[in-house]
């Protein structure tokens, strides 16, 4: 059974004639031509109508085209690793490495973009393949289900989460790796799941968390605090697109608010890495 898209808690057979969208009773409105929901109810015809697609299009979700250029972008930074003097091991130095990645001496010396940059670097090529591999695998249906735009801002939110998570954890170890943003896609989709189902224990969603936990903190070497930093980074900003359950993550506009809300989460995320790193300098 499907659940309104408007009222994640209710399920209901009916859906808009016009998107397909599920909308229970209360969210329907009886049309000529079927049922229609809130957004497509009343909406202008014509060239306006033509143009509101548009807009809308330049934040649409074919072809997952942000998460072949977040894997792209990664590998392209692991090659330049490798053309600056670290090798196949970031720890082995480089100047890429040394400018970009994440430490808590250095950020508190000003390099506060190594928050965002040492999301794209890695320790080596079995590092950088596992990691794209699960974001293309997770990133590519999540990209399509909520959107270029609304992805790509959850995506970077959780990346600042997890690289504060990190610092947290080991403030003076170097970290790198897309890992903190990929446990931020994890995340949400524990929260959509939640919204379409109702529970979070038991779901798929909390086994793949639940499993990639377990690695992170039986191998050593891995950054636990990163992962889970990006976890949390990551479903907060669901819960902030989908506005606390009152709204469809992946269908309800967005909004001011909406945007104001996931920038408070990565702000927030840059004072934690703030509160911790100051007096390293």
């Amino acid at each position: 059974m499907a659940y309104c898209y408007r009222h994640p808690n209710r399920e209901t057979g009916l859906s808009c004639s016009e998107c397909g969208r599920p909308i229970c009773t209360e969210c329907m409105t009886v049309a000529p031509v079927g049922l229609r929901c809130p957004d497509h109810s009343g909406k202008p015809q014509g060239v306006a109508r033509v143009r509101s697609q548009v807009r809308r299009a330049g934040w649409a979700g074919t072809g997952a085209l942000v998460t072949k250029a977040l894997v792209a972008a990664n590998v392209l930074v692991y090659l330049a690793e490798i053309g600056t003097g670290s090798g196949t091991t970031a720890f082995g130095g480089g100047s890429v490495v040394g400018r970009f990645a994440l430490d808590g001496p250095d950020v508190a010396n000003g390099g506060w973009w190594r928050l965002i940059t040492a999301g794209f670097l890695h320790a080596n090529i079995l590092h950088l393949g596992m990691n794209m591999l699960i974001l293309w695998l997770v990133g590519s249906p999540l990209e399509e289900m909520l959107g270029r735009g609304r992805y790509l801002l959850l995506y970077f939110v959780s990346l600042l989460a997890g690289s504060a998570g990190a610092l947290l954890q080991a403030p003076f170890v170097l970290t790198v790796g897309a890992s903190g943003a990929i446990f931020g896609l994890f995340g949400a989709l524990l929260v959509l799941e939640y919204f379409a189902t109702g529970r979070i224990v038991g779901g798929q969603a909390f086994g793949l968390i639940v499993i990639n936990l377990i690695f992170s903190f039986t191998f050593s070497g891995i950054s636990w605090g990163g992962h889970i930093g990006g976890l949390v980074g990551g479903i907060l900003g669901t819960l902030v697109l989908a506005r606390f359950g009152r709204a469809h993550a992946a269908y309800g506009r967005i909004g001011l608010l909406g945007i104001a809300g996931m920038v408070l989460v990565g702000a927030g995320s840059i004072v934690v890495a703030y509160w911790k790193v100051r007096g390293y300098a």
